[in-house]
């Protein structure tokens, strides 16, 4: 079992957000996705897609594109991204989607020995002493999914497994400086993390990065050539 990550698909099925007026790179970005998944991807494998999956507003809208995404080999699990409005009560969505596809909400998922947790997470501030009041309401409940994720996942361990995260936002500021969810990962002993968000050459980022002991993969569509990144 190979297991594949890539994000930020932005979707748009059922709703007119063509993803081209960012710039060339996302002229037909699902099509090179598609050509690098069928190339790479087999039926036993699993892809995590760590939110922004769909521009559409609501589940109804966002079917076309889970058919889409269904129709690739391999199993494929989902967070939610400050973008996916479609996403609404856990249980809909689980009763709705198509089979391979499988969601994280204060939960964890295993195949084989992969397990796998995680939650949206939220911006983490350049400066701790200058944060709204709604944001850090927001960061603070995200840190409590990820903890019930993270639970939930321990749960499901045995000797030999291997705990993914994944998160939508960068866990970190854009100096890569600690926050509480680096925390959380580094108290769990959680070694990789894939997330998301992030846009254009003009963002501070890297690819990869290594803080202490765990693994950060960036892995947004445009930023990695629309094609799956290969954790194992």
């Amino acid at each position: 079992m190979k297991v594949f990550a890539i994000s930020d698909l932005h979707l748009a099925s059922a709703s007119n957000k063509p993803m081209d007026i960012f710039g060339e790179h996302w002229i037909g970005h699902f099509d090179k996705i598609k050509e690098d998944w069928d190339k790479k991807v087999g039926n036993d494998d699993i892809v995590l897609i760590s939110g922004d999956t769909s521009w559409a507003m609501t589940l109804q809208e966002a079917m076309p594109d889970l058919e889409k995404i269904a129709n690739l080999n391999g199993q494929k699990i989902i967070i939610r991204g400050n973008h996916d409005y479609w996403w609404s009560s856990y249980s809909k969505i689980k009763k709705s989607a198509p089979k391979s596809i499988h969601f994280l909400q204060n939960n964890a998922q295993k195949f084989d020995k992969f397990i796998i947790c995680g939650t949206r997470g939220w911006t983490v501030p350049e400066d701790e002493n200058n944060v709204e009041e709604k944001d850090e309401k927001i960061f603070n409940r995200e840190i409590i999914r990820l903890q019930l994720s993270i639970d939930d996942a321990k749960k499901l361990y045995t000797d030999g497994d291997t705990i993914i995260a994944m998160v939508h936002f960068p866990p970190f500021n854009s100096l890569f400086q600690d926050s509480p969810i680096t925390t959380l990962f580094d108290e769990n002993d959680i070694r990789y993390v894939i997330y998301g968000h992030l846009h254009g050459n003009k963002s501070r980022h890297e690819l990869q990065l290594k803080k202490k002991n765990t693994n950060y993969f960036l892995t947004s569509c445009d930023l990695v050539d629309n094609k799956l990144i290969q954790i194992f």
